[in-house]
């Protein structure tokens, strides 16, 4: 397994060799009888020399482009194809060197990501030369289909609808576009028909194609009387997709017919003035619906992009944790087509980089027009999918500038300035505009959006509060401390690491590997001081292991790394999502927050909250509650509580608050309160209680801050019901009464569903279930446990047992760390 210990570095001399592929194939067809023969790439990773029969087609040398070559005239009944690849490598550091005029950072990435050097002068996956949670595997070879096509007359290259409403007559259309390759010397003339049989939508064209590359574009205005229901993201309405039937007949007598979805919804980025601040907005629209958005940010889900499988469970762990959006980000791969179609039925909006990241890009022309293939087929193959509601130039390339993170001494900006411009906005900008007009574009994120388009595209400050979208990370101060994150107008990037499960590790590791400072845990990670930072993070709240016994303590420390990181970035979301509606000291109006990051490459420590196999780390069990749809949230100002109710519901609902008080050495509860009567305002944050701690303590006696726990929830008619959440008076380390407890589980079995029934003899901070190498998730863990007795169930994702999993349960909380 290349992921065992440290077969990355072992492994090194395979991505410094070449290699060639090929293989001896018999043609299944005439090919006499076929005006034209093509062989196909839809996608070759990534420098190539292409031979069929000894006769070079051509050259490759983009990861992210199709590539066709004509071969009609060299196929013969038996072929030989060979395809030579050269190292990506070598040839990323030969194209470096050939850059004489001026140096194009950064060089090589720091050392601790044990990584090859040059990554920006090769059109690939930018993480496969390394990044701070990956390792370095330069992968080469055929990662896509590979195919011949042999046609006659005209053949269909591209197929493409995008959804439009006209508000001026209310009625939505849709504008198909077909590109094609004609190989008849005149025009060829017929009919094209489009039908939605649920929309009682039925039009016919007349067309002409023109010889070489024609496309026709035909707009489809649907039946007024048919009510269309439009695609919504997860959690506000239904993926609603219709049908189509596309058939092209032309004269040739030679017919098409093209299955596709149409889905319609509208989507805007709004960036205007906002009443009391100065700045502008930015948020999403999705079919004249402010929508706040909910996720997290994706990476490649593996080093090896042919062993991907898209078995819809890292995206629908997604939907499941109520998120609504992921940022496809810059430094990896466009996705495969079916990761968007999932999107698309599960409602999970893509906020889509293009493939440049952290880094300074050349702009010769070889390397312009190679970007322009790439972008043109990028954005013509994926421009159908709903779920894609934004374009991205790149990631932080604007701010890599701004706050010159590669010292480029001052008067040498100017060329790098004409670089940025050049590339992502007078190439992909221009092609991104051309190509698709149905949705937004920005130049880089985190950007300031028109602010930074009036400062040249280069703002001199693009983390700006008051624009655009910010990325936020700070491992020092106390992640605890709400007041250190920025009142952003969209958070886009920030997280925290911690270790994936102890189960996921061992898979890849030995005996001698399992402690926290062994060579491997300081191999494994790739961020500067990582391990170190997240000892110091724990230790501000929670005790350090002590145990005696080295494996306990290695496991210990992996509990508190998560324990940890989902604290912090709960602490981090809450407030994100409870700035929603409010302006304070001109900064708030917060419409987004996706942290970093969803899934994992490798088993690794990661900001993830998905570790590498879809296991979720006690992040992603927060997130399910800090991004319920329905979720009060507290916070301490100079010693004074305050709750606020956060809703993404549509309608505005009565609802009690209920709030109870805990001291860490009983079960009973010192005292609740219920406020009832409060409106929870649809999409918004509202304030609904404030009161000092001292007066809250003085009224629940005998309670002070090291002794008490306070826990939340909102309740209201029908069952509605907001999960409960918490807030800690003292760190942890100090708290006052905690005991050792008991906790044990009984397991029952319905279908592939489990029952366990949690039992403790005392409060129980973060009891945190795990089954060890059983796939699949639990509806709750990590959780303050302030009742005897909790019910879970288990949702298995591969057959198991009653017997197995009890097996293989362990139950640990915080009082269990010694």
């Amino acid at each position: 397994d290349p992921y065992y210990r440290f077969n990355d570095v072992m492994y090194r001399w395979i991505s410094l060799d070449n290699w060639t592929y090929s293989r001896t194939f018999k043609t299944r067809f005439d090919v006499r009888k076929w005006q034209k023969v093509n062989l196909v790439f839809e996608g070759v990773d990534t420098v190539a020399q292409i031979l069929v029969n000894n006769i070079t087609l051509g050259r490759t040398d983009n990861m992210f482009n199709r590539y066709s070559f004509d071969v009609t005239s060299v196929i013969k009944k038996v072929n030989v194809i060979e395809v030579r690849f050269l190292s990506a490598v070598s040839y990323a550091a030969e194209q470096s060197r050939c850059h004489k005029a001026y140096r194009i950072p950064p060089a090589c990435p720091p050392p601790v990501q044990k990584g090859e050097c040059h990554a920006n002068f090769i059109r690939k996956e930018q993480c496969s030369f390394s990044w701070d949670w990956g390792p370095s595997f330069p992968t080469q070879g055929i990662w896509k289909d590979v195919r011949i096509e042999a046609y006659n007359h005209y053949h269909l290259i591209y197929f493409s609808l995008t959804s439009f409403f006209v508000k001026s007559v209310q009625q939505w259309s849709l504008e198909i576009e077909s590109i094609f390759d004609v190989v008849s010397s005149k025009p060829i003339s017929g009919l094209v028909t489009v039908n939605i049989p649920k929309l009682q939508t039925q039009q016919t064209f007349r067309v002409n194609l023109q010889p070489g590359e024609g496309s026709i574009v035909l707009l489809v205005n649907i039946n007024k009387s048919s009510t269309v229901e439009a695609w919504w993201p997860n959690g506000h309405g239904k993926q609603t997709g219709y049908n189509m039937t596309t058939t092209f007949d032309m004269e040739t007598g030679y017919k098409i017919e093209k299955f596709s979805k149409a889905y319609f919804r509208t989507v805007e980025l709004v960036q205007e003035p906002i009443p009391g601040s100065s700045g502008l907005s930015f948020y999403f629209r999705i079919n004249g619906r402010p929508i706040f958005i909910k996720g997290s940010n994706w990476i490649p889900a593996d080093s090896f992009q042919d062993r991907v499988t898209y078995d819809t469970l890292l995206l629908k762990s997604a939907a499941d944790a109520n998120m609504n959006a992921l940022r496809v980000w810059g430094g990896g791969v466009y996705e495969q087509d079916e990761f968007y179609d999932i999107c698309d039925e599960m409602g999970i909006m893509i906020w889509q980089d293009f493939m440049f990241a952290c880094a300074l890009y050349p702009t010769d022309q070889n390397y312009l027009e190679s970007v322009r293939a790439e972008v043109s087929h990028q954005v013509r193959r994926l421009k159908s999918h709903p779920s894609i509601i934004l374009w991205s130039g790149n990631n932080e390339n604007e701010a890599a500038i701004a706050s010159n993170w590669f010292s480029i001494p001052y008067a040498d900006r100017e060329v790098y300035m004409k670089d940025y411009v050049m590339l992502y906005v007078k190439t992909i900008r221009e092609i991104v505009l051309t190509e698709d007009k149905s949705r937004p574009f920005i130049a880089s994120s985190p950007t300031n959006g028109l602010e930074s388009v009036e400062e040249g595209w280069l703002s001199q400050n693009p983390y700006d509060t008051h624009f655009g979208d910010t990325h936020f990370y700070d491992y020092s101060s106390d992640c605890w401390n709400w007041t250190v994150y920025p009142k952003t107008r969209f958070a886009s990037e920030y997280g925290f690491q911690s270790w994936p499960s102890f189960s996921t590790i061992k898979k890849v590791s030995s005996t001698e590997d399992w402690s926290y400072t062994s060579n491997f845990s300081l191999h494994r990670q790739h961020h500067e001081n990582g391990n170190d930072q997240m000892f110091q993070q724990i230790g501000r709240h929670f005790k350090l292991p002590q145990s005696a016994d080295p494996v306990k303590n290695f496991k210990d420390m992996i509990y508190l790394t998560q324990v940890m990181q989902a604290q912090c970035i709960k602490t981090e979301t809450e407030f994100y999502r409870f700035s929603q509606s409010e302006i304070v000291k001109g900064e708030g109006h917060t419409m987004g927050a996706l942290y970093w990051q969803l899934n994992d490459i490798w088993q690794a420590p990661s900001w993830s909250s998905l570790e590498y196999g879809g296991k979720w780390k006690l992040l992603h069990y927060f997130a399910q509650k800090f991004f319920a749809p329905l979720l009060p949230v507290a916070y301490e100002d100079k010693g004074v509580l305050y709750i606020y109710g956060v809703s993404d519901l549509h309608e505005d609902y009565k609802m009690t608050l209920k709030v109870v008080v805990h001291a860490w050495s009983s079960l009973e509860p010192v005292c609740t309160l219920a406020k009832d009567g409060l409106t929870i305002t649809a999409q918004s944050a509202v304030p609904i209680y404030k009161e000092s701690i001292n007066d809250l303590l003085k009224r629940c006696r005998n309670c002070t801050r090291k002794s008490c726990v306070i826990t939340f929830c909102l309740v209201g008619e029908g069952g509605l019901r907001s999960p409960t959440n918490h807030h800690f008076l003292s760190s942890l380390k100090d708290a006052v009464g905690l005991e050792k407890t008991q906790l044990s589980a009984s397991v029952s079995q319905r279908d592939n569903i489990y029952t366990f029934v949690l039992r403790t003899t005392a409060i129980a901070p973060f009891v945190y279930l795990d089954v060890g190498n059983i796939k699949g998730r639990f509806s709750d863990n990590g959780f303050l446990m302030t009742k005897k007795k909790k019910v879970i169930v288990f949702y298995a994702w591969e057959p198991t047992s009653v017997k197995e999993l009890e097996k293989s349960l362990t139950l640990t909380s915080l009082v269990d760390v010694v």
